[in-house]
């Protein structure tokens, strides 16, 4: 028998997820967090610009550090780490970060269903009242191993079938 996973901590899974793979490359850091939201920092580096005559951080690096921060917001709100999946992510794009700043995403997880977890958030770089960006998005949540177990029914009504409809 498994011992239950250990409640998410985001400020301490931080110092496991920004150590390695992209977000480590990246250079994310953990900055604040609340019951149901998460911010994480990404400074500003000379080699993350989007165009060379401006020191403005590109696009993708924003996308992953939203991505990221949705997902902590996801396992802070849930309050443990399970897998969960990226099936849309939208980010609307209100004006470019100002030069050589850093940029910060903040993203509340507003609502879970047994399959699907909803976001929405900003990105910022230093006054969330004037957003670079808004994120809208929707994670598929898996709490289990779908071989271990009932695979959900598609025809079945509500939540049974995944649509969080009681």
């Amino acid at each position: 028998m498994t011992s239950p996973l250990p409640p998410f901590d985001p400020s301490e899974a931080s110092k496991f997820f920004f150590k390695h793979g992209h977000t480590g490359w990246l250079g994310l850091k953990y900055s604040a967090h609340a019951d149901n939201w998460v911010e994480l920092e990404l400074p500003w580096r000379e080699d993350l610009l989007g165009e060379a005559d401006r020191a403005v951080l590109a696009s993708g690096p924003i996308i992953s550090l939203m991505d990221m921060a949705s997902g902590m917001s996801i396992w802070q709100t849930k309050g443990t780490f399970t897998p969960i999946a990226t099936l849309d992510l939208r980010v609307d794009y209100q004006r470019p970060a100002r030069e050589c700043s850093a940029v910060w995403g903040r993203v509340e997880c507003y609502r879970i269903t047994r399959s699907a977890a909803f976001v929405r958030g900003i990105a910022h770089d230093g006054d969330r009242a004037d957003p670079v960006a808004h994120v809208a998005g929707v994670f598929m949540t898996i709490d289990k191993d779908p071989r271990q177990g009932k695979v959900p029914d598609a025809s079945a009504s509500g939540s049974e079938a995944g649509t969080g409809d009681e």
